[in-house]
């Protein structure tokens, strides 16, 4: 899927897109493969920090959690063409385990593991080289479009 795509997919817009590319999403398992170049110069490595600069790890789980989103636009498609939008409703048992650092890329796994109406109970890593980066659970409800 390319970015053209991920932007038919979620309503979430640059500078706020953390998601480049889908490597591979198979709707029947419910689960997703996601990449994001962490740039360099992304604006907030200006003051997170000068002098070791870090992706914050709230950025890290927003790339999980807008990785279900797209994943969430195949999974609950009827559902999102009758005008809903998902929307994070919690954040789970996040555990950070390594640094992020500028000009790494997040390879971003999430999956479905319920749902239940318009509610969705999902699980995601982001790895870097294969090491693991964040993981984190969470929930998203799908929910009538502020404009609609």
């Amino acid at each position: 899927m390319s970015l053209e795509q991920v932007l038919a997919a979620i309503p979430h817009r640059p500078p706020f897109l953390w998601v480049d590319e889908v490597v591979a999403l198979d709707a029947a398992a419910k689960t997703i493969h996601a990449r994001k170049f962490v740039d360099p110069e992304t604006p907030c490595f200006a003051g997170h920090y000068p002098d070791f600069p870090l992706l914050p790890g709230v950025l890290v789980c927003e790339a999980i959690y807008q990785s279900g989103a797209v994943l969430l636009a195949t999974v609950a498609k009827d559902q999102l063409r009758d005008g809903l939008i998902p929307v994070l409703t919690r954040g789970r048992d996040s555990r950070f385990r390594r640094m992020v650092r500028p000009g790494e890329t997040l390879d971003l796994e999430v999956e479905v593991e319920d749902g239940l109406g318009t509610v969705f109970q999902l699980a995601g890593t982001a790895k870097v080289a294969g090491e693991l980066a964040v993981k984190a659970k969470f929930s998203v409800a799908l929910v009538p479009h502020p404009g609609a």
